[in-house]
Parts: structure tokens; C-alpha cells; sequence
């Protein structure tokens, strides 16, 4: 008898574990499978995205989302989507969870930034995020030979600087009428937030052609020019900083040098894929005005301008376009490099000290 008591409370002592197991495991175990559901729907997500069918990959990413919503990944894949389809609000929202579940999550934060400043104009948001991506303290894991993210780690953090003085230059242009004085010190900031990522991304066209800009924009001329430079050194086959420095140097009475990098810029933009006729006839319209300013220019007397190509370009004009002949293409990159005006930029701001 006494044996079969101990049996009874052996076995109460077992269903009482068992119920108190399940009582105060129930909610992590129901979890736990939630999370394996939803898991399982966003991987069929990921193929039906594979399979560009994006109907079907927003009803699995949704659904997976909504029994395992702490799955950061995936929500950064859908903000990524939303964005692609210009529903920026939408994608606000992918990305904002996906840093609720990863505060560090920095290519969420950086997309974000992008959307905020790019396509809504929320640009203190923005930059908000961008300054917050450049404070993140991540794991840095250095294995040699195997394995190594310093260097993304620190290329994050130097294209948050880009993308924050981004910001600050289009919030300097699109500032209402009565707040048109606050120009100046934002585009003071963005070319901070372009230096600072120069430090880190060093010779980088996108960077300095920006932070040309913004000189440009303030007035800095001598500033301007020697970056639009330093731009065209790097890349001189893109024809932006070539026009951008024509149109200083114009504005500079510099005519002969605007001539040059206009034509430059003619002949890139006649050759590029993405250029409008729009803008090769304004570019046109403005050397032939620009060659009409140096023609009766004070600073070089009467000129008179011929058929011969300056500064050793060659060129001829076959169905509407500008096409290099053979001379012309051994030369065109070293030529191209050549910036018109530098060495009166350089002497301009050695003047300044």
C-alpha cells in the first residue's frame, strides 16, 4: 500500500511539472512556432520575388511578417519593394520596423534616409538618420585571409556623409521664399558632410562633384573650380562636371577656358545614351553664345574664331553627332583631363592666404 502512494504521488508530482512546464512555457512555444510559420512564408517570399512575381511576394512577406514581425531582413526587403514602386510611405513604414527589431540595422536607416530626403523632402528626418548611421558602434571582425567587414563598416559611414550633405544641399533649394537666407549655412553643411565622407571615401567623383556644386551655389568660386577639377580628373569622361565648370568660368569672364570645357561637353553629351536633345541644344546654344562673349571680349581683344580645333580637339559631325576621329580618340582622355581654368583657381585661392 505504502508503495502504491508513493507511485500516486510520483505521478501527481509529474503531471503537476508537466502543467506548470506548459503553463509558463505555453506562450514561448506558441511563439517559437509562430516564428517557424512565418519564417517558412517569407521564404516563399523570397522565391516568388525571384520569380518577379511581386503580387505574391507582398501576400508571403505580409503574411510572414504577420505571425513573425520581428524578422528585420524581411522588412527591409519589402521597404526595398515599396520604394522600387514609388510607395514611399509604405516604404517608410517596411523600414522603420525593420530598425524597431535592429536599432543598428544601418541599410535600413541609410534607405530610409534616402527616401526621406530624395522622394518625400523630409530632410531633418533624413539627416537624422545619416548622422545616426555615422555614430553606430558595430562589431568589427577581422579574420585574415577569411573574413573582414572593416571596410564596409567604414564605406557605410562614408556614404551616410554623402547622403547627409545630399540632404543638406536639397534643403537649401527648396527653402521658401522668406527662409532663402538659410541657403547659405545649409549648404555650409553639406560641404562639411562632403568632406567628411572624403576622408573616408578619398578620391571619389560623386563626392567632389557634389561638394563643387555647393561651393558653387555659395559663391565660392575658386573653391568650386578647383573641385569640379579635382571631379574631372577623376572621371573625365562624364560631361556634368565639364558643363558645370564652363558655366563658372562664363560667369567668370573666363571665356576662352568656358569654350574649351563646353566643348567637352558637347561632345560627351552628344555620345551618351541617357542625353536629351534638349540638353545638347542648350549646351550648343551656350557655347555659340559663350564663343559670341570671347569673339568681343576686352580681356582678349577682337578675336576671330576659325575651323580649327582648340586645344587639339578633332572632331567632325556625322548624322546630327559629334564623332571623334582617330586622332582624336589616342588623345581624348589625356586631353579630357586637362581642366581649363586650374591653374587660375589655384592662384585665386593661394591668394586668399
Amino acid at each position: 500500500m505504502k508503495r502504491f502512494f508513493k507511485k500516486i504521488f510520483s505521478l501527481l508530482l509529474l503531471v503537476c511539472a508537466v502543467y506548470l512546464i506548459y503553463y509558463f512555457c505555453h506562450p514561448w512555444i506558441e511563439r517559437q512556432v509562430l516564428k517557424v510559420k512565418g519564417i517558412y512564408y517569407i521564404h516563399k517570399g523570397d522565391q516568388a520575388y525571384s520569380q518577379d512575381n511581386m503580387a505574391k511576394t507582398l501576400e508571403f512577406y505580409n503574411r510572414g511578417l504577420n505571425l513573425f514581425p520581428g524578422h528585420y531582413e524581411a522588412w527591409f526587403n519589402l521597404g526595398n519593394i515599396y520604394a522600387v514602386y514609388e510607395d514611399y510611405y509604405s516604404a517608410v513604414d517596411a523600414y522603420t520596423n525593420a530598425i524597431k527589431y535592429n536599432p543598428k540595422f544601418v541599410m535600413a536607416r541609410m534607405n530610409l534616409g534616402i527616401v526621406y530626403s530624395e522622394d518625400l523632402g523630409f530632410f531633418d528626418e533624413a539627416i537624422e538618420q545619416f548622422d545616426t548611421i555615422t555614430e553606430i558602434k558595430l562589431f568589427k571582425l577581422w579574420i585574415p585571409f577569411v573574413y573582414s567587414n572593416v571596410k564596409s563598416i567604414r564605406a557605410n559611414r562614408g556614404i551616410a556623409y554623402f547622403n547627409k550633405g545630399v540632404a543638406y544641399k536639397q534643403k537649401a533649394m527648396y527653402l521658401p521664399y522668406e527662409k532663402k537666407y538659410l541657403a547659405y549655412q545649409y549648404l555650409g553643411e553639406a560641404i562639411e558632410a562632403y568632406t567628411n565622407a572624403l576622408k573616408i571615401l578619398k578620391k571619389n567623383y560623386d563626392i567632389l562633384y557634389n561638394r563643387a556644386v555647393a561651393h558653387h551655389l555659395r559663391g565660392e568660386y575658386s573653391e568650386a573650380g578647383l573641385d569640379y577639377c579635382k571631379a574631372i580628373e577623376l572621371e573625365p569622361m562624364k560631361f556634368e562636371a565639364h558643363y558645370n565648370l564652363a558655366v563658372l568660368l562664363r560667369h567668370t569672364h573666363h571665356y576662352r577656358e568656358s569654350i574649351s570645357e563646353l566643348e567637352k561637353a558637347a561632345l560627351l553629351i552628344t555620345e551618351s545614351k541617357d542625353s536629351s536633345e534638349l540638353q545638347t541644344a542648350y549646351i550648343f546654344n551656350l557655347l555659340n553664345e559663350v564663343s559670341r562673349k570671347f569673339m568681343t571680349s576686352d580681356d582678349y581683344g577682337t578675336q576671330k574664331l576659325t575651323d580649327e580645333p582648340k586645344n587639339g580637339l578633332s572632331y567632325t559631325y556625322i548624322n546630327g553627332k559629334i564623332v571623334a576621329d582617330d586622332e582624336f580618340d589616342k588623345a581624348m582622355v589625356k586631353n579630357f583631363k586637362t581642366c581649363a581654368g586650374y591653374e587660375t583657381f589655384k592662384y585665386e585661392k593661394d591668394e586668399e592666404f
